[in-house]
């Protein structure tokens, strides 16, 4: 868990700070989506993903780009999971 601590009275940079957070979430949360698209895509096509099944079987490029795929789906996660754990406090 992430807190945020921000001091100001100002309402118009609390909302600003906050909903720049939100933004980023939103994004993070559509990339996410795309992501796991092109991955249920991959599936559609080709079966659940396994290396060692794939392998000889489905072009070297093809492997590469699934598991970059798998790969950015995981960090989106984390990023994703980071930003949805902050907790705002204002003083």
């Amino acid at each position: 868990m992430t807190k945020l601590t921000v001091e100001t009275d100002n309402n118009w940079t609390k909302k600003k700070i906050r909903d720049a957070i939100h933004t980023e979430i939103e994004l993070l949360r559509k990339a996410t989506q795309r992501t796991q698209v092109k991955l249920q895509d991959f599936e559609n096509e080709h079966g659940k993903f396994n290396r060692n099944s794939f392998y000889g079987k489905v072009d070297d490029l093809i492997l590469v780009e699934w598991e970059g795929e798998l790969e950015t789906l995981k960090r989106l996660q984390e990023k994703l999971k980071s930003l949805e754990d902050i907790t705002f406090e204002y003083k």
